[in-house]
């Protein structure tokens, strides 16, 4: 076997004080914050004079995690539009199994989540979609039952 988990996720944020905050509402818990630079994360990244400030969150049950990294230098990138519809190639959503679904995207909009469609009732989910800051979507799921 070659994979034995997947460890994280990484989404890079102009705003990291505000996607901590949008994660921590959630219910993520903050494992760490710090700046990461020199040569070792150059060579691995493949971009020169990096210096970048990483935080590392965790679900609660300790098996998921989310990396946010905000460049100082080089300055990132936009790949385009921030509020790309769901089709848009590439990463579009990280997904979460929530309680309470109504009560989490209520706390989220504080934090200036927007729905991106409408809850949903599915026949073992009620599900939707919600773009946090950055332009960052999040998928929600409450088990039925």
């Amino acid at each position: 076997m070659t994979i034995r988990r997947m460890d994280n996720v990484l989404i890079v944020v102009d705003d990291l004080d505000a996607a901590i905050a949008f994660f921590a509402e959630l219910g993520m818990e903050l494992e760490g914050r710090s700046p990461v630079e020199g040569r070792w994360v150059e060579r691995v990244i493949g971009l020169d004079d990096v210096r970048q400030e990483v935080a590392m969150l965790r679900t609660p049950d300790g098996h998921g995690r989310i990396e946010l990294a905000m460049f100082h230098t080089p300055k990132a990138v936009s790949a385009g539009p921030r509020n790309a519809p769901t089709n848009t190639l590439g990463i579009r959503r990280v997904m979460f199994a929530v309680e309470d679904i109504e009560g989490v995207v209520a706390r989220l909009r504080t934090h200036g989540a927007e729905l991106v469609g409408e809850l949903a009732d599915e026949d073992n989910y009620r599900l939707c979609y919600v773009r946090g800051p950055e332009g960052i979507v999040v998928g929600l799921a409450e088990p039925r039952g």
